[in-house]
């Protein structure tokens, strides 16, 4: 069989393990990957937990080093940016000059959405996805004493709020909902995430409207809500959500709906052509229609999953979605679909108060979320109710006397 190229375009998690998977598995191709940056591909978690914190060093955000990508013939096109796709031609553009290849992997994932009211172009606004935009970050909240406003209160929001209160910043943290993470892990849960701040020091505000960034002398001096209180501020941080980078896939006139639109193996509309990570809304056989997930962890899966399909193996995905977060002295695994939680009913086996329990979502007698605070290795018993579908009774589900891997056992 002659050798094709396959070229990945992306300098994330995905692609890293895309060209890792592939080897693996046995292929022989050529393997191409193109990134805008001018680093091999990283991963992102790090960049907002122990990395901004100062904990670990930017070497902890290569999933493979270097001497990997040379020893397994993989090549590299760093600082090489792809400006169009044409799928009939089966030939990237890129500010390079034009790559044909055979078959070809987006994997470009998503980028922070902007504020885009008045004040968007002042200093000391900050948004997080990449290594630079942590290092900046890092070097702004570490100086220490400043008053960090976070608009937003998702995960990346709180976050950065733990890793600003580690440096000795005054923070508030401005969210739309009635808690923290509402629409992750409900109002009950968010309001645990709300008192973990609030006793670390956050002001953590709810319900409120941000109108404007206002400034002086082009620089943030504060965040203006609806009701037009000024809320001071020496650096904002942005964190209300991503878009997917689907660029690529509009210029090649791909299905594109919430990101690249693919079937349960990563084929997009156009042949030859595979979406995987961030950037992908992939066909969930469990659910029976698309999903697109952000957390490292589809990252990861993803990545490796689509890697054995360029390497000829037949794979429908279907990972249960899986995302962590380390805030102060909690650590957190979430396992499941968040659409059926939110209409299912909250069991909580533990102690939610002090913060260490695990959190079942039931819909129809059956668990199709869970979520452990503060108590480890017991993911993997969380997924196996959910991916079975195991019949239970919340009252043995809430008894800690029961273990978990006792219900539902043959």
């Amino acid at each position: 069989m002659a050798r094709e190229r396959v070229v990945i375009v992306g300098g994330g998690l995905t692609a890293a393990r895309a060209a890792e998977s592939m080897r693996e598995h046995g292929s022989a191709d050529e393997i191409v990957v193109v990134t805008e940056e001018r680093r091999r591909p990283y991963e992102r978690p790090p960049l907002s937990k122990g990395y901004l914190a100062g904990d670990d060093p930017s070497s902890a955000i290569y999933p493979l080093d270097a001497a990997w990508y040379r020893d397994h013939d993989v090549e590299l096109r760093l600082g090489v940016r792809a400006t169009a796709l044409d799928a009939d031609a089966r030939t990237l553009e890129t500010d390079a000059g034009d790559l044909a290849w055979d078959r070809l992997l987006i994997a470009t994932g998503a980028s922070p959405r902007r504020f885009d009211g008045p004040g968007a172009g002042l200093r000391g606004i900050h948004h997080l996805r990449s290594l630079p935009d942590a290092t900046h970050l890092r070097t702004a909240l570490r100086a220490g004493d400043r008053r960090v406003v976070v608009i937003g209160s998702s995960w990346i929001g709180l976050e950065v709020a733990a890793a600003a209160r580690g440096y000795g910043d005054a923070v508030t943290v401005l969210g739309r909902s009635e808690a923290p993470l509402v629409g992750a892990v409900g109002r009950e849960l968010g309001g645990m995430f709300a008192e973990l701040h609030r006793e670390h020091g956050v002001e953590v505000r709810t319900e409120v409207a941000v109108s404007a960034i206002a400034g002086e002398r082009g620089r943030v001096r504060g965040v203006v809500l609806s009701t037009g209180e000024e809320v001071p501020a020496d650096l904002v941080v942005v964190g209300i959500g991503a878009t997917p980078n689907v660029g690529l896939a509009t210029s090649a006139r791909l299905t594109v709906d919430d990101g690249i639109a693919t079937d349960a193996s990563f084929r997009t509309s156009a042949d030859g052509v595979y979406a995987a990570g961030d950037v992908a809304n992939v066909f969930n056989p469990t659910l029976g229609h698309r999903l697109r997930v952000e957390h490292w962890a589809n990252a990861d899966a993803s990545g490796r999953a689509v890697g054995r399909v360029l390497a000829g193996e037949p794979l429908e995905y279907d990972e249960i979605p899986y995302f962590y977060t380390d805030q102060y002295d909690l650590g957190m695994e979430y396992s499941g679909y968040g659409e059926l939680a939110e209409r299912a009913d909250l069991v909580v086996r533990g102690d939610l108060a002090a913060r260490e329990c695990i959190a079942f979502w039931v819909l129809d007698g059956r668990v199709v979320a869970g979520m452990n605070v503060n108590v480890w290795d017991v993911n993997d018993e969380v997924q196996r109710l959910i991916r079975d579908r195991v019949a239970v009774d919340p009252a043995v589900l809430a008894d800690p006397a029961v273990p978990l891997g006792g219900i539902g056992a043959a």
